[in-house]
């Protein structure tokens, strides 16, 4: 079975997901000193890794490719790697801007943000990463849907 055959149920189940954490309060960074789920993710190297294959899927990826033509490839696989490592309780610190203001003006719709959550689970996958795993680093990652997904401001 490929993970082709594998996503629908993968989608129906990370709807069902991210519906139950759209019910309660968004969940904070990963508690300190807490770094399980880093360490789930493969630590540093897994977390680069993880990242490096998701920028590769991303540029692939004919539903959001467009969105990224003007964006700093290099910069963004840091940022991500940052974030990725400090929600996932580990020792980094994220050095990028808020999410809000990053995305307010680039109007990316629900279809744009789940089909980058399709290639981070793809990125997953690739990684060997446990599927229990994964649906820790999406549950932290999915309160920032209501930052990144928005209307396009219009250029003053």
């Amino acid at each position: 079975m490929t993970i082709f055959n594998k996503l629908p149920l993968r989608m129906m189940m990370l709807s069902l997901a991210l519906g139950l954490l759209f019910s309660f309060p968004a969940p904070g960074f990963a508690q300190a000193g807490n770094d399980k789920l880093y360490q789930g993710l493969g630590a540093e190297q897994g977390i680069s890794n993880i990242v490096d294959d998701l920028i590769v899927l991303i540029l692939q990826d004919a539903k959001i490719k467009e969105q990224f033509k003007e964006t700093n490839m290099k910069n963004l696989a840091k940022l991500l790697k940052e974030q990725f490592c400090v929600l996932s309780g580990g020792p980094c610190k994220y050095t990028g801007d808020d999410m809000k203001l990053v995305h307010g003006k680039l109007g990316i719709n629900n279809l744009q943000f789940n089909a980058l959550v399709e290639d981070l689970q793809m990125a997953m996958d690739k990684n060997n990463i446990p599927f229990a795993t994964q649906n820790k680093l999406v549950a932290l990652l999915a309160p920032m849907q209501r930052d990144i997904v928005a209307p396009a401001t219009p250029a003053k």
